[in-house]
This record gives C-alpha cells, sequence and structure tokens, in this order.
C-alpha cells in the first residue's frame, strides 16, 4: 500500500519536473523578447523616460531595487524548493545519479571563476570572479528545446540538474562573498526565524501560510542585515516540508503555483529592470577590459571546459557514468549551454560592482558572450541529432 502511494507521488513529482522544463524553455524565449525590447527602448528618444522609470523610488528605494531584493527572493525562493525536489525524490536523490552533475557543476563554477581572477587579479574587478560562475536554467532548457525530441530525456535532465547545483553554488557566493554593511543583531533574527521555522517542520506543521509570513519576516530581517535578502528566499524554501507519500506536500504545492508567476512575470521584469544598456559611441571599449575579457573567457571557454573535464575525471575515477544514450559530445554541447550566463550573472554583477559603466559593461558582456555560447552549444546539439 505504502510503496503504491510512493510511486504514485513519484510519478507526480516527475511530472513537475516537465512542467518545470517547459515552463523553463518558454520563459527562455520571453527573456530574449524582453532583453531585445529593452535595450532597444534603452537607446530609443524613449530612453529618459524608460531608464527613469526604474529609478523611480517607492518607499524610499527605486523600483528596480525591489524588483532586485524583493520579486527575486520569490525567484530564489522556486530555486530552492527545486533544489530542495532533487534531493529528495530528483537525479540528486540517488548517489550514482547525483555525483556526475555535481562534478560537472563544481567543474563549470571553478574553472570560470578561475579564468577570470587570472584576468583581474590585483584590479578593482576581481570581485566579478563570481559573475561568469551561474548558469541561465531557462535560456539554457529554451536552446535545448529548440533541438526537439532529438536530444535524449537523460540530457535535459542532467543539465537541468547541473544547472540547479550551479544555482546553489552561486546562492553560496553570493552570501559569502557579497555582503555590505553586515548587521549581526538582523541576521540573528532571520536566523533565529529560519530555526523556528525548522521547528515547525520538525513538529509537522503543515499550513503553508504560517511559513509564507514567517518567511515574510526573515526576509525583511535580511534584507537589512548586509546580507542579500534574496537568500531568505532559499532559506524559507529548505524549512518549507517536503513530503514523499503526500497529494499536499507544502513544498510540491508552492512550488507548483509558483511556476508560471516566475516565468511569465518575475523573471521578464528582472529582465526589462536590469538590461536597458545604453550603447554610448564607445561602448565596444568596455568589452576589452579585464573584466569584460573575464567574463567572456569564463563563460565561453572556462564553462565547457571546467563541465567537461569535470565530467571526465568523474567517470574515470569510477565515481560515476554518463547517462543512458548520453555521449562526450553531449557533454560538451551542454558545456556551451552551460556558458549561458544572463539572470543569475547579472544579478552577481549588480552586488559586485557599484560603478555603472563597469555595470553596463559587463551586462553587455554577459548577453554578448551567452548568446555566442548558447548559438555553438545549440549548433553543436544539431549537428549531433542530425547523425
Amino acid at each position: 500500500m505504502v510503496a503504491r502511494i510512493i510511486r504514485k507521488n513519484y510519478k507526480k513529482v516527475r511530472n513537475l519536473f516537465f512542467d518545470f522544463f517547459e515552463s523553463e524553455k518558454a520563459s527562455g524565449f520571453l527573456l530574449i523578447a524582453c532583453t531585445v525590447f529593452s535595450i532597444i527602448l534603452a537607446n530609443s528618444s524613449s530612453r529618459s523616460m524608460y531608464i527613469g522609470m526604474w529609478h523611480y523610488e517607492v518607499l524610499g528605494h527605486s523600483l528596480q531595487y525591489w524588483i532586485n531584493d524583493g520579486l527575486m527572493a520569490i525567484f530564489f525562493l522556486l530555486i530552492g524548493l527545486e533544489i530542495e525536489r532533487e534531493l529528495y525524490v530528483g537525479e540528486l536523490s540517488n548517489r550514482q545519479n547525483a555525483l556526475l552533475p555535481i562534478a560537472a557543476a563544481i567543474g563549470g563554477m571553478a574553472t570560470p571563476a578561475l579564468f577570470h581572477f587570472l584576468l583581474n587579479r590585483e584590479t578593482a574587478t576581481v570581485h566579478g570572479a563570481g559573475i561568469p560562475m551561474a548558469t541561465d536554467i531557462a535560456f539554457a532548457l529554451g536552446i535545448l528545446s529548440l533541438v526537439g525530441n532529438k536530444v535524449p530525456t537523460s540530457l535535459k535532465i542532467f543539465l537541468t540538474a547541473l544547472a540547479i547545483i550551479d544555482d546553489l553554488g552561486a546562492i553560496v557566493v553570493i552570501a559569502l562573498f557579497y555582503v555590505t554593511d553586515f548587521s549581526p543583531m538582523y541576521f540573528a533574527s532571520a536566523l533565529a526565524i529560519f530555526g523556528l521555522l525548522l521547528l515547525l517542520n520538525r513538529c509537522n506543521m503543515n499550513r503553508l501560510s504560517v511559513y509564507l509570513i514567517l518567511g515574510g519576516i526573515m526576509w525583511f530581517f535580511m534584507l537589512n542585515s548586509g546580507v542579500h535578502a534574496t537568500i531568505a528566499g532559499v532559506l524559507l524554501a529548505f524549512a518549507i516540508p517536503f513530503r514523499k507519500i503526500r497529494n499536499n506536500s507544502p513544498s510540491y504545492r508552492l512550488q507548483h503555483f509558483l511556476h508560471k508567476p516566475v516565468a511569465f512575470f518575475i523573471m521578464p521584469i528582472f529582465a526589462l529592470a536590469n538590461t536597458g544598456i545604453t550603447l554610448a559611441g564607445n561602448w565596444a571599449e568596455g568589452l576589452a577590459t579585464p573584466n569584460s575579457l573575464g567574463i567572456f573567457a569564463g563563460l565561453l571557454a572556462g564553462k565547457p571546459l571546467g563541465i567537461l573535464l569535470f565530467s571526465y575525471l568523474s567517470v574515470k575515477v569510477g565515481l560515476t557514468k554518463l547517462p543512458n544514450h548520453v555521449g562526450w559530445k553531449h557533454i560538451i554541447s551542454v558545456g556551451f549551454l552551460g556558458g549561458i550566463g544572463f539572470t543569475m550573472s547579472i544579478f552577481i554583477t549588480l552586488l559586485a560592482f557599484g560603478d555603472p559603466a563597469v555595470v553596463e559593461s559587463s551586462k553587455l558582456s554577459i548577453l554578448f558572450t551567452s548568446m555566442l555560447s548558447g548559438t555553438i552549444g545549440y549548433i553543436l546539439l544539431t549537428r549531433q541529432s542530425t547523425t
């Protein structure tokens, strides 16, 4: 009886993964449209009005601030719920299956960061080493979906797991290295709320509203702690109960509810608010700076190299094996798709730099390199599917 319930709910969770995949790939195409639209407006006669709109003050802060620190906390909440699901019943719940995307993600984070560091050591822009570490799930899955059903399902799952672990790594980097005006009192208060949430979880409290209300309070404390407020979203995700054999699991219900609002509202709004890049007369010079070159080298070369090398080593030493119907050419192709930074890379850029000129050139480098990496990954996958 219990086994039948577990199998039934496992199918539901698997369906949740494919719902996530479908919404993410559709979101990727919407993000492309929003980015193009934003750049066009930022370089049109409506530039002042468009840029000024995002800097309009609401409750003492700009609209852009509330998007990046408020709405993006919900994005991080969904990412946290995805990580939780993967750990319980997804690819990361099985040691053999988990090791390959974990190894690939570690290589895909460490190698790009190293490339950027080597090009920017002893400069003011060395703090941008975290920028090329991240993979944009929506864009990467969107490009992968263009190849159609000729791509093995196991490759889609591998890329999704890799990107989720990648995001977890980026979250850790944000929490550790991008802290400003740290307040021990507010941070301790946020952790106290997190501890209370974990206690409620242990006591089998399943009322989602209780977690969301306390999560909102934790977000407020984190916002004022100096640690980026979006971390509260991740902590909340791990505190919300995930019940393997329950249809009404709070984590399952919230994740299912958040898919579309995050994919079709929050991420497009983030793109519109943060990709209004003005291409001034000397914009190309910004792409030749050590920081921009570090982003370029990290995403375009470091990502595929790190993903391939660490995957190969993990298989070579016998820790893991390639998924069914997946070869090394597939891993190389996915490595280039991993070089699509966008959302998380832009997010880290905003945390790393205060100079508007450096921020703008970083964004431009991210967009240009992500487009190039995605194109290369698509071409490689298309060639494999036709051979």
